[in-house]
Parts: structure tokens; sequence; C-alpha cells
């Protein structure tokens, strides 16, 4: 399979996760993480549920991901998460070392490229547009009904 395939892939998975946020009234972001072909760990905003502002999709996920592999470090893994992490969650993956990040839409309110890629790990990649549509779609779904 192809790697623009795995990624709509994963990402369609990150959306599923993205949609039990949505179901839970906390902002619709999903996040899988992926090593050697399975996901080792998938996460959705809890934010309001937990009322803790650190509760991101792409936080829970890499808690998730350490513990499974038994370690802290996560670089041969993929995390797809279906909004541009933020400049928080940048900086854990940061310290995760990810291998790589792949997101659907981004976020230039809020988004870690607002501040710059050096954010990053030097040796994390990064491919951003996938499924990019559906992945807004959510989010913005989401907060019209919140201003009904």
């Amino acid at each position: 399979m192809d790697l623009e395939k795995e990624d709509e892939r994963w990402m369609r998975e990150a959306l599923k996760e993205a949609k039990k946020a949505f179901e839970k009234e906390e902002v619709p972001i999903g996040a899988v993480i992926v090593c050697d072909g399975l996901a080792i760990a998938r996460a959705y905003n809890y934010t309001e549920h937990l009322n803790d502002v650190t509760a991101h999709a792409e936080m829970q996920a890499i808690t998730s991901a350490a513990n499974n592999l038994g370690g802290k470090y996560l670089t041969e893994c993929t995390l797809y998460v279906t909004i541009e992490p933020c400049v928080m969650c940048a900086g854990a993956l940061f310290w995760a070392q990810i291998g790589r990040i792949v997101f659907g839409a981004a976020d230039p309110k809020r988004g870690f490229s607002m501040a710059g890629s050096h954010l990053l790990h030097p040796k994390t990649k990064v491919s951003k547009g996938i499924l990019e549509e559906e992945c807004s779609q959510l989010v913005k779904t989401f907060f019209e009904g919140k201003r009904n």
C-alpha cells in the first residue's frame, strides 16, 4: 500500500475518534498513533469530562502509546490527528521524539506552525492536508451547533 493510501486509512481511524469526542460534546479532534503498521494508541479530546486543559487527543495518545511500548520515545511511530497540533501538544511530541506527524486540517489560530516548526523534534517529519475537508467540517459543524 502506498503512503498516501496508508495515511488516508489511518486518518479515517482518527476521524472515528473525533466523532466519539463529538458525541460526548468535546471538541471533535481524534488521534491514532501507528507503529509497525499497527494502531498502538487511539484517543480523542477529553478536556471537558476530565476538567483538564491538557487532555487533548494528542496528549492522551502519547501517554497510551508510551505505555503500550513500555518507553517514552516514539521515534518509530506516526501520529495521525484530525487537526494540526497546538503548541502544547507539539512540545510533548518533541519530547516523545515522534517520528512523523500527519494532520488533516490546519489550525491557523492555535496550530504549532504559527510559532514555527522548530517546536518539533528536528527528525520529525510532517504531512498535512490528509482528508482535510472531512476533518475541518467536523469541527465547523461542532462549533456551529454550539452557537445556535
